[in-house]
């Protein structure tokens, strides 16, 4: 699948989203080493703090298709999505735990996972990985000393 493609991916499905708090869409696609391909949107709730972003939507839909180890790379837009195409010039990249969590799936795979971060025009990207998001991440290693 090519960067397009896997952007596309994500920007298809944050129009899935439910976002009527703050009507800001977001899609993420996970492709995996074998070139398989799941998506995630973020879920929002009158409780706000139970709301579920894109990213998690999307491992969790990875782990259960492929596994978490297997995440090769992750595409991510996000915008306005109340028309039928996403819209919007900022680029959207992950919050702090999603990083996080993706951080989780990069200890667990031995790759630093690319994460390709798209405005919701899908006219522009950046390429980052995940240790320039998350330097000095927190993951299984970390739990060493626990008893």
């Amino acid at each position: 699948m090519t960067d397009e493609q896997l952007i596309a991916a994500a920007r298809d499905a944050a129009l899935k989203a439910y976002a009527p708090y703050s009507r800001f869409s977001v899609g993420c696609a996970i492709e995996s080493v074998d070139g398989e391909v799941v998506t995630g949107v973020n879920v929002e709730n009158a409780c706000y703090r139970l709301g579920v972003c894109a990213e998690q939507s999307a491992l969790s839909a990875a782990h259960l298709a492929f596994g978490l180890q297997n995440v090769a790379r992750i595409a991510v837009a996000g915008g306005d999505g109340s028309s039928e195409t996403l819209a919007g010039d900022i680029i959207c990249t992950p919050c702090g735990g999603c990083r996080q969590a993706i951080y989780e799936a990069s200890c667990l795979s031995g790759r630093d996972i690319e994460i390709i971060c798209s405005n919701g025009n899908g006219s522009a990207v950046e390429r980052r990985s995940i240790s320039t998001l998350i330097p000095n991440g927190f993951g299984p290693a970390n739990l060493k000393d626990a008893g």
